[in-house]
């Protein structure tokens, strides 16, 4: 039951919004402000008294009506009326919280702004300190107060952030006014404390406001319309430009609070919105920049008054960023007095006089510091207070910077230069600090571990393609500007040297991990061979003594000395491999080693590293490092290989003895995840590594043979391909005959180590073991005696056939397709069709990987098919025809998988194409010819074999071709193009009489045309220069020649090239050439009216381009001649040229263009 007085103020409250409302309605109404001071803002103590005993809708619609009624305001007499109406409003939700619904919260929202907005486009005082500024920004706080208290029942946070979008940037001059003042008054303490409440308030409200748009983004379940993101953006960027506008932070005590609710704010926005950031980046970094050096220039002098005031009008719940910092001093744990002193001393020290890098032991000491809130110890100092809340606005700070750069790391990547030094890394920045300060010589650990996240961060993705761009000169031989790449260059050595001298000197265990992180990216992103020769044994070198020197926490030991040994691993496989390392390994290679005990150098280390085998992780690293070194520095492996021999052998036995069937399951046999597997898995790998090594390995045989046309204009222009799983040779003289000995380490290897492992119970360690196959040569192979030929033959057919383990199959098939490509003299007949058997039955597998695989596998035997041309115990089995069909039906099965199988399935289909013979075909339209291939007797120069069992095997492939064209991707597309190359050099095939050429051709010529691959274009212009005549042509011969010369043409003049294109431009220019010239020598042989007249048409062009190829055929004589050299290849250039030049002039003269003939006639003499 209410009380008298209850009932009296609620009647009062009654009574007074009764009559506001009739008062209101009346006309003329009376005038609102004088109004609401008589009814209302003159008793407001007394109605405050009744909130709590009205009802709660009534109350939320009485001050909805008023705040709606105020927030017409216009003219000075509202001023006061709109200022009381926020404190009551303020003081109302203070009681009791509105009941607002999804309608009428978007309404208040919208009132309160529209009397905010009144109000703070007032005149605005000329000083932040006096009270009239006061009275200006106490509705503002009463404001972001009440709806602070409001906005966790409504989980539609647009219309809040809304709110701040709109409110906000009307506080950027007070913004302005006032940070210019803070900054600039070095006022006395005293003064300074008169001053406070007053400038407060303001960094209050901003802090609030900041606050609330923090939560808003961090607690929204959907993603913020485009428009309002980019607004709060906006918003941002100008309050950061404005602390950024002085060069110089503010750091007062008050401004924690502020600082702390924006950066958390920055760093919700930057983390919850999807818009972009790219047009923000540089102003963000300019003012986040200034925040790296915050509160290390000393505490301000406050007085005893200053920090009791701390946070009495202000109780922000920081941002999630800021986590652990608890500004209630009853909220924190106890610390003792003697660890509270030694926090003193560990603090203080380093920051009073100037940066100073804390020393190992410092940094070691720094463990006993568990988490933030050891910081904020109720009855330790202002200064430790001061230290304390200045480094957790450096954290916020450096977190948005990674923020920044995950928002848009493209754009971020334009700012490297900002954010890391070019030179001096290892001296103190008090002014112009970048990450490599903090991460050097910030006395608070957790600063430093930010920055080491961070920095790993910007290490981590499109960086590393970015930085290969880098190239270190010398800082001396730059003059006004310095390019790009040689700025990146020297901010690679500077985070070499840091990071390097940071892992020396630190032992503390969370900080080494990021650091051995950044390491690892840095090393996988920085292009050595444009570095300082010393710059990666430098690297070597350091980590090998470090690993050396050892880790002194147990509990990080293993981690931090897998990590370091994860950095060697990076280093030795950077490619290209680096002479200096070469040359270091050589160095210690060749002092040899007595007994079991090596020099001590990096090799000796991981020797000792990888033969202990109760330290699996350990030992895994070692064995990656050695596998590494094996691949990129190959023709070393021969003087540590019986190091290797022993340590597999070692390994392997200790594995098979632990791997008794007694001691394990099934089940858990088959998990990847069992150490002795892993270990196993590396061992067996080092050793695949060092084999391939010293064998000469460089993969598959067939790749060399498939190629483009080898012609005088594109044999220069074909790219070398790099096989990851091939050692790199880069040192090899290659006219040595090297690896000699590779077939008795081969032969130890078999019989020694794989045996031991080939039938292992785990899958992981058979599949490894299987696919050691895959790195035998042709040389090597068909040194081995027959035993062990059949015992490799008969593994990988076994383990492809009757394995149940789809990842053994794989490297199975893996294997045949490589063996399969040795010469004939390797392979019997009887084996090849075993092979061709395993493959055929694995590309029917219901996993896509073994598909993939076994696809491959087909097309490397069907590719084949060219060793057995002249192999009459092949050709004489009654299977043969079979054997052929069978590998066409499965070729046209696979043209329906996927992409990654169907290039595979085109790839096969065209080596049949080219090699096969044609005994007959049901699509002849010259009736008069029984019999398409040529006599016997002439057969022997065509290397062909039968087919004769399906003959419209023919037809179908072509469809198949068609489709695929149309359906695949580009690598399908590429090995079309390059499979009709093959089918148009089959002598058997007539194209001329072919239903199906005409479209061959037109396809042909579209992707010549059209293709946004520069790669399929080529291959698409090689393939229309195989027909030898025009009669192979056929009628489409016209069409093919206008085709090349509009693309010939177009190519010329179009002067944009895609980056992705850009490197293959030339040899499409080369191609297109080649293949221009080959239609040019034979036009003169056909008559085609069309033709000729396209021809005179294109005269003056054709004159024109075939003048500058001669033009750019003698520059190359002269170079050649001065340098003393002359190749056969220009020879042939001139050939080309002339028989193109005398073919279009005879066309010419026969079309009546005796003039242009004329040119060309004159031309040609210059050529010879």
């Amino acid at each position: 039951m209410f009380t008298a007085a209850a009932s009296s103020s609620v009647g009062r409250w009654r009574t007074a919004f009764l009559s506001l409302r009739d008062e209101i309605s009346t006309t003329p109404p009376p005038p609102v402000p004088l109004l609401l001071e008589d009814l209302l803002f003159s008793q407001s103590h007394s109605l405050i008294s009744a909130v709590s005993h009205l009802p709660l809708h009534e109350l939320t619609s009485d001050c909805l009506f008023l705040l709606d009624l105020v927030s017409k305001a216009d003219g000075p007499d509202w001023i006061p009326v709109s200022r009381h109406t926020c404190q009551l409003i303020h003081d109302v939700c203070a009681r009791l919280l509105f009941q607002l619904n999804s309608s009428s919260w978007p309404l208040l929202l919208h009132s309160f702004a529209s009397v905010l907005e009144f109000l703070l486009r007032q005149p605005m005082p000329s000083s932040p300190y006096s009270a009239a500024y006061f009275s200006r920004i106490e509705p503002v706080i009463q404001c972001f107060e009440t709806l602070r208290r409001l906005a966790p029942m409504h989980p539609e946070n647009i219309h809040l952030v809304k709110f701040l979008v709109r409110v906000v940037p009307l506080l950027h001059q007070d913004l302005v006014l006032s940070y210019g003042f803070s900054n600039q008054d070095p006022s006395p303490t005293l003064l300074v404390e008169k001053k406070l409440p007053q400038q407060n308030r303001l960094w209050d409200s901003m802090a609030l406001a900041f606050d609330m748009f923090g939560r808003a983004f961090s607690l929204s379940e959907s993603l913020f319309p485009t428009d309002v993101s980019q607004c709060t953006l906006e918003v941002l960027r100008k309050v950061m430009d404005v602390l950024a506008s002085k060069g110089q932070l503010v750091e007062d005590r008050f401004m924690w609070s502020f600082y702390s609710c924006l950066l958390g704010c920055v760093h919700e926005v930057l983390t919850n919105i999807k818009c972009p950031v790219s047009d923000h980046v540089l102003s963000f970094i300019a003012s986040l920049r200034m925040f790296f050096c915050f509160g290390l220039t000393g505490p301000p002098q406050l007085s005893v008054s200053d920090v009791v005031h701390n946070d009495k009008h202000l109780n922000v719940k920081l941002s999630p960023l800021i986590s652990g910092v608890s500004k209630n001093a009853k909220n924190t744990p106890y610390r003792p007095p003697h660890l509270r002193k030694r926090d003193d001393l560990n603090t203080r020290q380093p920051v009073s006089s100037s940066w100073r890098r804390l020393s190992a032991h410092d940094s070691g000491s720094s463990d006993v510091i568990s988490s933030d809130s050891d910081f904020s110890d109720s009855d330790g100092s202002v200064p430790d207070s001061y230290f304390a809340q200045s480094s957790k606005v450096r954290i916020a700070a450096i977190v948005c910077i990674q923020d920044l750069c995950q928002a848009d790391s493209k754009s971020f990547t334009t700012q490297w230069v900002t954010l890391f030094p070019t030179s001096d890394v290892l001296k103190p920045r008090k002014f112009e600090a970048t990450l490599m300060t903090c991460l050097l010589f910030d006395p608070h650990l957790k600063v430093r571990i930010a920055s080491a996240s961070a920095l790993a961060t910007m290490m981590d993705g499109p960086s590393s393609i970015f930085l290969q761009v880098a190239e270190y000169k010398e800082s001396t031989k730059y003059g006004s500007f310095m390019p790009l790449s040689n700025s990146l260059g020297l901010i690679l050595m500077q985070l070499h040297t840091g990071i390097l001298h940071l892992i020396h000197s630190d032992n503390h265990g969370r900080l080494l991990i990021q650091l051995f992180k950044i390491l690892l990216l840095l090393i996988s992103s920085t292009p050595y061979s444009r570095m300082p020769g010393e710059l990666l044994p430098k690297v070597i070198m350091s980590l090998h003594a470090r690993i050396n020197e050892g880790f002194p926490f147990k509990n990080d030991k293993t981690g931090l000395l897998v990590a370091a040994i994860g950095c060697l691993s990076a280093a030795f496989s950077t490619f290209p491999p680096q002479m200096k390392v070469h040359n270091m390994l050589l160095d210690e290679t060749s002092a040899g080693f007595n007994g079991c005990e090596w020099n001590s150098g990096v090799l000796s280390t991981l020797f000792r590293f990888a033969e202990q085998f109760s330290d699996a992780s350990t030992c895994i690293e070692a064995l990656q490092v050695l596998r590494a070194v094996a691949l990129n520095y190959p023709t070393l492996v021969p003087a540590y290989w019986e190091r290797v021999s022993i340590l597999v052998y070692k390994l392997l036995q200790s594995a098979v003895v632990e791997d008794s069937p007694t001691t394990w399951k099934s089940s858990v046999r088959e998990s990847v995840g069992y150490n002795g597997d892993k270990v196993l898995t590396a061992a067996i790998k080092v050793l695949d590594g060092c084999l391939r090594a010293i064998s000469g390995f460089k993969g598959t045989e067939d790749l060399q043979y498939d190629r483009l046309m080898d012609t005088p204009f594109t044999s220069d222009c074909i790219r070398s391909i790099r096989i990851s799983s091939a050692p790199s040779y880069g040192f090899d003289n290659t006219q040595e005959p090297i690896f000699q000995a590779g077939c008795d380490q081969w032969s130890e290897a078999i019989r020694k180590h794989i045996v031991l492992v080939l039938h292992h119970g785990s899958a992981v360690v058979r599949s490894t073991t299987v696919t050691c196959f895959a790195g035998i040569t042709s040389s090597i192979f068909s040194a081995f005696n027959k035993q062990e030929k059949d015992f490799i033959t008969s593994s990988i057919i076994t383990a492809a056939l009757h394995d149940k383990t789809p990842s053994v199959r794989s490297a199975a098939c893996r294997a045949i397709g490589v063996i399969s490509c040795f010469p004939e003299t390797s392979l019997s007949a009887e084996i090849y069709e075993k092979f061709i058997l395993a493959v055929e039955a694995n590309t029917r597998d219901s996993l896509t990987s073994v598909r993939i695989t076994a696809s491959w596998a087909l097309a490397n035997l069907c590719d084949a098919l060219r060793y057995r041309v002249d192999d009459r115990s092949f050709e004489g089995l009654k299977t043969t025809s079979q054997v052929v069909d069978a590998l066409i039906e499965c070729a046209l099965r696979l043209t329906e998988d996927g992409d990654k199988v169907k290039s595979n399935a085109v790839r096969a289909l065209g080596s049949i194409s080219k090699y096969v013979k044609l005994r007959c075909m049901t699509s002849i339209k010259s009736v008069d010819q029984d019999v398409l291939p040529f006599p016997h007797q002439q057969s022997s120069n065509s290397h062909h074999l039968s087919c004769a069992v399906d003959t419209r095997w023919l037809e179908r492939t072509v469809q198949a071709f068609l489709s695929c064209v149309t359906t695949g991707n580009v690598k399908v597309q590429w090995n079309v193009c390059h499979a009709l190359s093959n089918l148009f050099s089959n002598e058997t095939v007539k194209l001329q009489d072919m239903d199906w050429a005409p479209s061959v051709f037109s396809i042909l010529l579209l992707l010549l045309r059209d293709a946004s691959n520069f790669k399929i274009r080529i291959q698409a212009a090689s393939a229309l220069a195989v027909p030898a005549t025009p009669l192979a042509y056929g009628r489409s011969f016209p069409d093919v020649v206008k085709g090349v010369e509009h693309t010939l043409q177009s190519l010329h003049s179009d002067r944009e090239t895609t980056p992705a294109n850009f490197k293959y431009k030339r040899s499409l220019e080369n191609q297109l050439t080649s293949t221009m010239l080959h239609l040019l020598s034979l036009v003169s042989s056909c008559h085609f009216e069309a033709l000729s007249e396209f021809l005179i048409r294109k005269a003056s062009f054709l004159e024109e381009w075939l003048r500058g190829l001669c033009v750019t055929l003698k520059e190359e004589d002269n170079v050649s001649g001065s340098s003393g050299t002359s190749t056969s290849g220009g020879k042939q250039k001139k050939e080309l040229i002339s028989r193109a030049i005398r073919s279009l002039a005879r066309s010419l003269r026969a079309g009546h263009s005796s003039e242009m003939a004329q040119k060309l006639q004159e031309l040609d003499s210059n050529v010879n």
